[in-house]
């Protein structure tokens, strides 16, 4: 307690000389991540532990008509004006396209072991089964491979990743048809045969479960479909139709997964999963029964609905005992080739909730008092005080035990399958980082990633078989409907040139990789890093 005393004493008074001095140093202070802080190093992680960062193609590669690419939902959803922030699209994004021999060598210098990439469905495939294949697309694909395997960097390789062929949209409906899943295995059969003896990880979907509360539940994502009271859209049903299209991505993954290991897994000795959205929850009314019984319904509704069919064969009970006959059923042979459908379990976690009871308790309107939600509602502050230190996404907080909570969940419902943290990433809140100056000095990130570096550890000290941590992410890029407003990179985009700067947070990652970063931060070393960096940008005066 002492220690702890001096320590918040020091830190005052470091602030106290910024404000007296205006130092440049001011803006690499932050106040500390809530919790006690852990020492942690890399030699806390077992040998053969993957290290690495990650993206999504229509995030960073830009080129969208490039080369025979075809359109894709984002590059249609994206050009209608107002559903990205500022009108932001992916167009040119990063320019990953024309720059990823410059992007692996960032990650090279990084001293990363793998790169988390996925895979563009209409690169590949510009019109689905409806039209060739495109060469240009596996070339570019190829090339990535093997300039990342010459550097040592291990690929760990998502074939979709929230992207489809807009012709699959206009045709059917996309994931609301079940003629979406054989186009998915298509475009998979594709993948393992062209890049599978390259790949030693696959990912079938990235966070299905997400997708679809984004794209038909709230209506955000393509191809905007809700109803009230989730959101006004011209089309769709909130309580139907995400549990149509989330059972046609299973069943989906479960084809794919059966042809890669009938025909390719034995020969390239590859593994497959798939990425799952984990959210953690406690209960907002402390010592409540009916909260904690709302946490166990939200973990089914967020983690079971995806994982239970793939593991066990079949949605989780108490999705069935809320849903009933709106939940979609199995069929025996579809149960026969569900289970046991995944070698590993990819997590991607950013934010930890309170849950409350709207089974049995009153709850404000706006959907959690519907069974799709299992009548849960999540909120992140208690009593006006929020669960974590805010970032900048409004649900998103810094809490690195939900990260150790969320594992120990997955490790105890799914008998300690293997686990790779897949994202896990920080975005300072709105008008923190202004600057450049205040851009690249992020300490706090640097903060969020040790402490759930920690947290990870400690997991596997205590005998969670998690194998990998990615970074989200490599560098600043397209965030969705945020377009370019929050920024996760370790790397800085220049908007207008394109250039990758490195911020203090890459600067720690290199320094902890290669094992010489200690707890505390040498600022000044950090400090003259990074203006050595910027001379070379250019930027110096910025």
């Amino acid at each position: 307690m002492l220690e702890t005393s001096r320590a918040t004493t020091t830190y005052r008074r470091l602030l106290l000389l910024c404000f007296l001095s205006s130092s440049a140093l001011c803006f690499l202070l932050s106040e500390p991540v809530e919790g006690e802080e852990e020492i942690v190093s890399r030699s806390h992680f077992p040998d053969g532990f993957l290290f690495g960062t990650t993206t999504s193609a229509y995030q960073i590669e830009g080129a969208y008509l490039d080369d025979g690419k075809g359109l894709s939902n984002w590059d249609v959803f994206c050009h209608v004006p107002g559903n990205i922030k500022e009108n932001g699209n992916g167009d040119t994004a990063d320019n990953h396209y024309h720059l990823f021999l410059e992007d692996i060598e960032l990650m090279h210098s990084l001293g990363v072991t793998a790169y988390r990439l996925s895979i563009s469905w209409t690169r590949i495939l510009p019109r689905g089964r409806y039209g060739e294949v495109n060469p240009m697309g596996i070339m570019f694909y190829n090339r990535i491979l093997d300039r990342l395997l010459l550097k040592g960097i291990e690929p760990f390789v998502t074939i979709h990743h929230h992207d489809i062929p807009q012709e699959l949209a206009d045709r059917y409906g996309g994931w609301l048809s079940p003629l979406m899943q054989e186009d998915f295995v298509h475009f998979a059969r594709i993948c393992f045969g062209s890049f599978g003896h390259k790949v030693k990880h696959w990912a079938t979907i990235n966070e299905a479960n997400l997708f679809v509360d984004m794209a038909y539940i709230r209506g955000w994502y393509p191809p905007s479909h809700c109803s009230p009271p989730f959101g006004i859209c011209s089309t769709g049903n909130s309580d139907v139709e995400p549990l149509i299209a989330l059972h046609n991505m299973i069943l989906a993954h479960g084809k794919a997964v059966k042809i890669y290991r009938q025909e390719f897994q034995g020969k390239q000795g590859g593994s497959i999963g798939i990425v799952l959205h984990a959210m953690w929850y406690e209960p907002l009314r402390a010592n409540n029964e009916l909260d904690q019984q709302a946490v166990t319904r939200g973990l089914a509704f967020g983690v079971g609905w995806l994982l239970d069919p793939l593991v066990y064969g079949d949605y989780p009970s108490e999705m069935r005992l809320l849903l009933g006959d709106t939940l979609p059923r199995f069929t025996v042979d579809e149960m026969d080739y569900l289970k046991g459908s995944i070698d590993y379990i990819g997590i991607n976690h950013y934010l930890t909730l309170y849950a409350k009871d709207c089974l049995h308790s009153s709850c404000a309107p706006g959907g959690s008092d519907h069974a799709i939600r299992g009548y849960v509602y999540t909120t992140g502050d208690r009593d006006g005080v929020p669960i974590g230190q805010p970032t900048g996404n409004p649900r998103f907080f810094v809490v690195p035990g939900g990260l150790k909570n969320i594992v120990n969940y997955i490790k105890q419902r799914y008998n300690n399958m293997p686990m790779y943290v897949t994202e896990n990433g920080y975005a300072p809140p709105p008008g923190e980082e202004v600057q450049l100056n205040q851009i690249l000095h992020d300490v706090k990130r640097i903060d969020y990633h040790k402490s759930y570096l920690a947290a990870v550890a400690s997991c596997i000290r205590d005998g969670a078989d998690v194998r990998g941590y990615f970074a989200w992410s490599l560098m600043d890029n397209f965030e969705w409907i945020d377009g370019y407003t929050v920024r996760y990179g370790l790397y800085y985009v220049d908007r207008t040139t394109l250039k990758r700067i490195p911020k203090t947070s890459a600067l720690w990652y290199k320094d902890f990789l290669a094992n010489s970063s200690g707890n505390a931060l040498d600022l000044t070393q950090y400090h003259g890093r990074l203006e050595q960096d910027l001379r070379v940008a250019g930027l110096e005066d910025l």
